[in-house]
This record gives C-alpha cells, sequence and structure tokens, in this order.
C-alpha cells in the first residue's frame, strides 16, 4: 500500500535517516517507537508528503487515501461542533447532491432506450455505491457514536467549537479524521488529549478498523492493545519487529546484548590493530603489514549501539517525613462553581502510605479535588481535613509555571536540593533526559515538555509525605514514565495521582476513586480491576447519563448562583483568554511555515549555509516557546471556563 525506499535525510553535516525501507501493508498495526528526536514525526510528514527527504522516495498506492493526525494542528472555531463533525462527510454530501441531481434527471427523461440515458443509470449506480461505502446511510449515527465515544455529551453538540478548550478542540480534529475513513490513519500522539474511556474506545476503533494505522505513542497499554507489529528508529536506522511493544522490548533486548558483544569484539580487534600498527610503524620489515591492516581499519564497518544508561533507573523519592495515619478527610465533599455543578457525595479517607488513582472524564472534578485538597479551592459542600504533619508535594498541569524562566536547568534543581542528592543531579536530569548541553539551556527557552520533565525532577527532591500528582505523564517518553513509576512504587509516603494511564496506574494504586456524573466511587483494586468493573456496570446505564432526568437532577443539586456582574466578569475574562489563545495560535501556524519553508530548502540543498542554520534554530526555539505558552493558556482557559 505505502512503500518507503532507501530514505535519508539530512540537516547540514547530521542525518537522521540513513536509507530506510519498509513497506505498509493492508491492515497494518504498527507502533512506531523510538527515543525522543529519532524522527518518528518527521517520517510521518514525509509519509504524507509535508516534508521532503534527502534521497529516496514514498511510493503510495493510486487508491490508498491518509488520515493524519499531528500532535498540534490549527482547529476551525466559526461553526457548532455537530456542523464541524459533519464536514468529515464534504464529499459525501457532494455525492448525494450528485445523486439528487440525477435522480431529478432521470424522473424527466422518457427516452428509455437511449445510451445518454443508459449513462446516466450508470453514473447513478457509481455514484450510490461509493456514498454506500464512505457511510452516507449511517452518517448521522456514525458522528453521533464517534463524539459520544471520544467523551462529547449530546448536550455539546450544538455548542460552538470555540467554546471548547484546546483539548477538546483536537478532539473535533480526530473525530473528523476517524469518520474520513482514510485506507490509513498516520497518529501522531492520538491519546494525549482522552480521558481512560476514551482511549478504550478509540483503541476498540482502530482494532476493528478495516484500514492500517501507524501511531506514535508513549502509551504503553495503548500500543499493546492496538498494534501488531513495532518498527524502531534508531540511530537513523530503522528495525522492524512482528510483535506487540511488549514483546519488542523483550526482543529488542536480546538484539541489544548481542550487539553489545559485537561492539565489545570490535572495540578489541580495533585496539589490538591499532597497537600492532603503532608497534611497527618505522620498522621497513613490517611495512607491507602495517598498510595491509592500517587499510583493515579503514574498511572497516563501525558498529554503533544506542546509548542506554541504566544507573539512572534507580532514582528514588527521598524518604517521607512521617504524617499522621491518617492524612485526609473527605467528607460529604462537593463542589459548584455558581451554577455549575461539578460533583457532589465525595466520602473517603486516606492513609498514610496509601496510593490512589483519581479517574473519570474531562471536567468532572479530577484536578478540582486534587486542588481542594491542598487548599487552592473551597468546598461548596462538606468538609476537608488535612491530618498531623501532612507536608504536601503538588505537580500541577501547568506545573512548569513555577519555574524561574532565568535559570538553567541545572541551576533549577540544585537551588533545591539538599545533601548527598545533589551529587545525583546529572544523573536524574538524565533521566529526564536533559543530558550533555542541556542542562545549560535556561528554563525560558524550553518546550513545553521539557518543563514539565524538568518540574517533575525537582519535585523529586524535596521532602514531601503527600504526593498530588495530576497528569504527570503527559509529556514524558516511556523510560520517564518506568522511572517515574518506579520511584513512586518505591516511596513511603502517601500519592494521589489524576492519570488515564492505564500502564502507569498499573502495579502503582492500590485504590480508584471514580468522578462520574456529578459524584464519585470507591473501587478496592488497581486500574484494571476498576476497569472491569466498569465495563459490568456501563451495560447497566447505557443511555442513563444525558436523559433529561438526569440533567433535571443535576440543576436541582446545583446551589449558589453568579451574580450578573461576576458574569459579566467572568465572560470577559473567557473571551480575553479566548483571544490570547487564538493569537497564539496564528503565531505558531507563522512559525510553522517558516520551518515548513526551511526543511524544504535543507531537503534540496547543496551545500551548508551557517546562517539558514541559525536561523532555522532560533525558529524552532521559537516555536518550542510558543507551544509552552499555547499549552498554558489552554489549561488555563480551560479551568476558567469550568469554574
Amino acid at each position: 500500500m505505502i512503500s518507503l525506499d532507501n530514505l535519508t535525510v539530512s540537516y547540514g553535516g547530521w542525518t537522521l535517516f540513513d536509507g530506510i525501507s519498509f513497506l505498509i501493508n493492508e491492515k497494518d498495526r504498527i507502533g512506531l517507537v523510538g527515543k525522543n528526536g529519532a524522527g518518528k514525526t518527521t517520517l510521518l510528514r514525509i509519509i504524507t508528503g509535508e516534508q521532503q527527504p534527502t534521497e529516496g522516495a514514498v511510493t503510495i498506492n493510486g487508491e490508498c487515501t491518509i488520515g493524519y493526525l499531528p500532535q498540534q494542528m490549527r482547529v476551525a472555531d466559526t461553526t457548532t461542533l455537530k456542523a464541524e463533525t459533519e464536514k468529515a462527510f464534504d464529499e459525501v454530501l457532494h455525492i448525494e447532491a450528485e445523486i439528487n441531481s440525477l435522480t431529478s434527471q432521470i424522473a424527466e427523461r422518457t427516452d428509455y432506450e437511449s445510451e445518454s440515458y443508459a449513462e446516466l443509470l450508470h453514473k447513478l449506480n457509481d455514484l450510490q455505491d461509493r456514498y454506500h461505502i464512505l457511510g452516507g446511510d449511517t452518517r448521522e449515527a456514525d458522528i453521533e457514536k464517534t463524539l459520544l465515544g471520544l467523551g462529547f455529551k449530546r448536550t455539546d453538540f450544538n455548542r460552538a467549537t470555540s467554546e471548547f478548550s484546546g483539548g477538546w478542540r483536537m478532539r473535533i480534529e480526530l473525530a473528523k479524521l476517524l469518520l474520513r475513513r482514510p485506507s490509513i490513519f498516520l497518529l501522531d500522539e492520538p491519546t494525549n488529549h482522552l480521558d481512560i474511556e476514551s482511549i478504550q474506545w478509540l483503541e476498540e476503533y482502530l482494532k476493528n478498523y478495516n484500514g492500517a494505522v501507524l501511531l506514535i505513542s508513549h502509551d504503553r497499554a495503548f500500543l499493546d492493545n492496538v498494534t501488531t507489529r513495532t518498527v524502531e528508529l534508531s540511530l537513523g536506522h530503522i528495525y522492524d519487529y512482528k510483535v506487540p511493544y511488549s514483546k519488542f522490548v523483550e526482543l529488542r533486548a536480546e538484539r541489544r546484548a548481542q550487539q553489545m558483544a559485537a561492539f565489545e569484539n570490535q572495540q578489541k580487534l580495533i585496539e589490538k590493530t591499532e597497537e600492532f600498527i603503532e608497534k611497527f610503524r618505522y620498522k621497513p620489515t613490517k611495512s607491507n603489514q602495517v598498510q595491509s591492516r592500517i587499510k583493515q581499519l579503514e574498511k572497516l564497518e563501525r558498529i554503533e549501539v544506542e546509548e542506554e544508561d541504566l544507573a539512572t533507573l534507580n532514582i528514588k523519592f527521598p524518604p517521607a517525613p512521617r504524617s499522621g495515619q491518617i492524612v485526609a478527610e473527605i467528607k460529604e465533599v462537593g463542589k459548584s462553581f455558581g451554577d455549575k455543578h461539578i460533583f457532589s457525595g465525595a466520602d473517603f479517607t486516606i492513609e498514610r502510605g496509601q496510593k490512589i488513582a483519581l479517574v473519570g472524564r474531562n471536567g468532572e472534578g479530577k484536578t478540582t479535588m486534587a486542588r481542594m485538597i491542598i487548599g487552592e479551592l473551597e468546598a461548596t459542600e462538606g468538609s476537608i481535613r488535612l491530618g498531623a504533619n501532612v507536608n504536601i508535594g503538588y505537580y500541577a498541569q501547568n506545573q512548569d509555571d513555577l519555574m524561574d524562566g532565568e535559570f538553567t536547568v541545572f541551576d533549577t534543581l540544585d537551588r533545591v536540593a539538599v545533601g548527598d542528592i545533589r551529587t545525583r543531579l546529572r544523573d536524574i536530569l538524565g533521566a529526564f533526559l536533559f543530558r550533555g548541553e542541556d542542562i545549560d539551556k535556561k528554563v525560558k527557552v524550553l518546550s513545553g515538555g521539557e518543563r514539565s520533565r524538568l518540574a517533575m525532577a525537582r519535585l523529586m527532591l524535596e521532602p514531601y509525605n503527600l504526593l498530588i500528582l495530576d497528569e504527570p505523564t503527559n509529556h514524558m517518553d516511556m523510560r520517564s514514565k518506568d522511572i517515574l513509576k518506579n520511584a513512586i512504587q518505591k516511596y513511603d509516603g502517601t500519592v494521589i495521582v489524576v492519570s488515564h494511564d492505564r500502564d502507569f496506574l498499573d502495579g502503582m494504586v492500590e485504590k480508584v476513586y471514580e468522578f462520574r456524573d456529578g459524584g464519585v466511587k470507591e473501587y478496592l483494586g488497581g486500574i484494571y480491576y476498576f476497569l472491569e468493573k466498569r465495563k459490568v456496570e456501563s451495560l447497566q446505564e447505557i443511555e442513563r447519563k444525558d436523559t433529561p432526568s438526569t440533567l433535571t437532577t443535576t440543576k436541582e443539586a446545583s446551589s449558589g448562583k453568579l451574580s450578573y456582574e461576576q458574569k459579566k466578569e467572568q465572560e470577559k475574562l473567557i473571551r480575553k483568554m479566548r483571544k490570547a489563545v487564538d493569537t497564539i495560535e496564528m503565531e505558531l501556524a507563522a512559525v510553522e511555515e517558516q520551518i515548513a519553508a526551511y526543511d524544504e530548502k535543507f531537503a534540496t540543498a547543496t551545500e551548508y549555509n551557517e546562517a539558514d542554520y541559525v536561523t532555522y534554530n532560533e525558529l524552532k526555539s521559537r516555536y518550542d516557546h510558543l507551544m509552552h505558552e499555547w499549552e498554558k493558556a489552554s489549561y488555563e482557559l480551560e479551568i476558567t471556563e469550568n469554574q
């Protein structure tokens, strides 16, 4: 279906891909993996034609259609959710209009035996076949099923798209992409903005999809549940495994062991050969042998092994200062923002050493509960009481805002580290992907993902006994997530985690609290126990969540109303924040165009121009900074809209 033939991508003297080739077949389910910077996103862009390789070609079957979901994209905001989603059926609507036109023409004709009449019938038949293939008959049902599956409610269908936060607007684009039914999906981190239920729905959709899937994800469970083949990018080469991700990890370890053995043998050979050359270089009787060994070294193809620092896997949180046995008591707690009811009836006790998860659909109150426990928000109903000597470390989704942009990466940790841990700061930074010159970068030039990782690394240095972590793995690759999970499992304090990453939560938490439909329910078990129980319960709850009675109950449960002046102020603030998000998105689009122009220029360049690369790197830094600002502004807008 798609053939990648000897692709090479070079930037100046640096090679990203070195003659890579592989085939994507119909119904393939491929996970594309590799370290950050290995070129995964670049490969997707080359397949779509957005970027050209330095050498090689991509051959696409003439009938193959591609649906590409990048990590970030501009989303239209001039219409309603349903109307925007219906744009996925532009071709269907065009065909529908043609069918209606042909039907009218045929009804008016009486020359039933003529050739032109037969041509009309033939064309109508072809259009009707195409209409059925594209799902024209079921488009309304498909739109509803897809939007509900991705977490929208029926009451959202007629809301303006401009009212949704950045994460929800990305879901709209994902819905449109799924409804277009391309031959192949190219998905770059599709679960970033989804909650657990939506991720599970997307898994089922992709598993049963009739086309091919090539996806990049740092969600191990998602990869295992969707893919059957893993393609790894490493040091400019690819390694193709016909297995899901977890099996790939085992096979990769075996391959790496073989590579290391071969590398070490080659290094011994090189060392002995160089010793011989040095020893007999100036002896005339050995000159032929010396020249022979020199040529042997020149022809030798050097084995490369990707660097892997296993020592950093032992990083752990400092010991937790002892707190009282009861860490927090949540008694009949509820929260409303004006006339918007979030949840009520939360009643549970957190004891010392427990590790619990807060899960549920976006907007149901998980982050609100976390902010109430730390005292940022007050409960509308009930009470929250912290136990004796509780010292809270809080990782928020905008945690990176608390860091000084003028400090370097290393200084950010050095200023809070105390004791022996200071000798291991480089190891800690390395574990969170800051290596070499990265540690001397200023915080203000880091991307959103880099800032989040740095904030988590800093949190690991301070002696807290209650950690509250709100989506801590959003920007982390699998290695960093493993390190963090391992550290939390060994941590002797209390942990509350808000997360949609099932693999991260598996084996780490012993209790799950689900925020759903205005209430909170306790599950005594791990994340997969909760998911199994939810499957059973959801069969009994079909169609319940958006019925009029449910909506009435929700309205009746709300308490307190904003004054007219407060509402006006809030609406004014939201308009201002939306404008800020839109402005950043426009800047991002302009910078993306400039970067794309340079990518195209570099792809065909025959000589190195230093000034171009200086400008290019400045644009990349500007892009990373804008992405951070966009993430921050979108998050703040979402929080404000939920108040």
